[in-house]
């Protein structure tokens, strides 16, 4: 069974997350994060996850660089994550793929 990592649980952390549950549009989230941080941290936080979708699609580091700008460490970070971390980029790509609406 999973558990978190506790050098990431405290009381700050659970309020932040407390927050972001509560978030119920796009619109709130861009203006939720806009105030949080900067626009170089959304950023990178996006390109992490869409890294961790093109590695699970098995897209070559080379190609994954050059679509999403990700250096070679974040991607390797990422992969590592995918294969050794907590499942969180498993989950939400499986959330993600199943919420897609059929047009």
């Amino acid at each position: 069974m999973w558990s978190s990592d506790d050098r990431l649980k405290d009381e700050l952390t659970d309020s932040l997350f407390e927050a972001i549950l509560l978030l119920e549009t796009k619109e709130d989230c861009y203006r939720l994060f806009q105030d949080l941080a900067t626009v170089a941290e959304i950023k990178a936080l996006a390109q992490r996850l869409e890294v961790a979708r093109m590695l699970e699609e098995d897209i070559t580091y080379t190609k994954i660089a050059e679509v999403t700008g990700a250096s070679s460490a974040t991607i390797s970070r990422v992969k590592r994550c995918l294969n050794y971390g907590a499942d969180g980029y498993k989950m939400i790509l499986e959330r993600l793929d199943n919420n897609k609406v059929d047009v």
